[in-house]
């Protein structure tokens, strides 16, 4: 059950409902969102139902729902989302295209990429100061070191920091620099870091796992969400399938599917899913056609010497084709190509 309090709801009024919930034997976890504040009841619905919460001061709305992941369920709020990163959207009608490099590795190779995710037309750089890989040989991130080359190429570009946390002790270190905070696809049910970022006050760009069910995505959506974080964009990066031609399978048809679940942006990794610089253009042609809310690319001014997924990065040539198809499937399906902000004034 989840109850929806109206804009001008005071705290008193929240404080009283969850104390109403308490003494009725149940949980009651406070989601505070940019025009609304919602809780979400665990516990007997039958014993709710008795207490007449429609009548407390504050409440706008009481909602049965019979989803498993109540708060960023269709049921919850039937208007999609839309999600602010420092003043940047995502969602609302909104195409948002975030880039950058996978691996931040010093601070002139992080500048050049910041450039050429310009010259691509995003609104928003990504870069990985930590990294989960496979091998426990390979490159796992620079650390905070990398944490503080990503801010200072913000005050250098204007570009917010769209970054990996990969684990729940690192989160308020990362969150310090950090504009978004990243769960990536080896994380999604990293339950504990989950709660961690949904505590954290910064939005989160949520992964597919690799092996997840949709549902299995927004259960874990659901878990920052109840920790009083509803600022979630997810995230479709490819699913491990028998096909071995690309490095995973892009679920395309994930996009609609939570769309019409959830009311959260959807966005697409055409770099991660397709694995190869030949396929990303293409994949990313398919998701902004399919409806997704946005696009999140590898760009590497030198992938043959990068540390990390060089053969997935775009380069300088292929920006133009990036820019040009953003700029023109967004307008043929009417919506508004997120523009870049630009750098603060020092």
């Amino acid at each position: 059950m989840v109850i929806v309090m109206a804009p001008d709801a005071t705290s008193d009024n929240i404080d009283s409902l969850v104390d109403l919930v308490a003494t009725a034997g149940g949980e009651a976890y406070v989601t505070r969102g940019v025009s609304r504040t919602i809780i979400g009841l665990v516990g007997d619905v039958r014993q709710f139902e008795t207490l007449d919460l429609r009548a407390m001061p504050g409440v706008s709305d009481v909602l049965r729902i019979s989803a498993p992941y109540k708060l960023v369920s269709r049921e919850n709020n039937a208007e999609r989302s839309m999600v602010s990163v420092r003043g940047v959207p995502i969602g609302g009608g909104n195409n948002t295209v975030i880039a950058g490099p996978c691996a931040v590795e010093t601070p002139e190779q992080t500048l050049e990429a910041a450039r050429m995710a310009q010259a691509a037309g995003a609104a928003l750089l990504r870069g990985g100061a930590y990294k989960p890989r496979t091998s426990p040989y390979a490159f796992q991130g620079l650390g905070e070191a990398g944490l503080k080359i990503l801010s200072d190429v913000r005050d250098e570009t204007g570009l917010p920091i769209v970054t990996e946390v990969v684990d729940a002790a690192d989160v308020e270190l990362v969150a310090g620099y950090a504009d978004m905070l990243q769960v990536g696809t080896r994380n999604m049910q990293n339950f504990a870091l989950l709660q961690a970022v949904g505590e954290a006050g910064r939005p989160v760009l949520l992964k597919r796992g690799m092996n997840a069910t949709i549902e299995e995505w927004l259960m874990a959506a659901e878990y920052i969400a109840q920790r009083g974080n509803l600022d979630i964009v997810l995230c479709e990066r490819g699913i491990r399938t028998f096909e071995k031609a690309t490095r995973n399978t892009l679920d395309i048809s994930a996009v609609p599917v939570a769309q019409n679940l959830s009311h959260l942006p959807v966005i697409v990794d055409p770099s991660h899913s397709g694995g190869k610089r030949e396929l990303v253009l293409p994949l990313t042609r398919a998701a902004l056609a399919v409806g997704a809310d946005g696009v999140i690319i590898d760009v590497h001014p030198r992938p043959e010497t990068a540390l990390c997924d060089g053969p997935q990065a775009l380069v300088e040539e292929d920006l133009p084709e990036l820019r040009d198809m953003a700029s023109t499937l967004t307008a043929l399906l009417g919506r508004t190509l997120t523009a870049a902000p630009q750098p603060l004034a020092v």
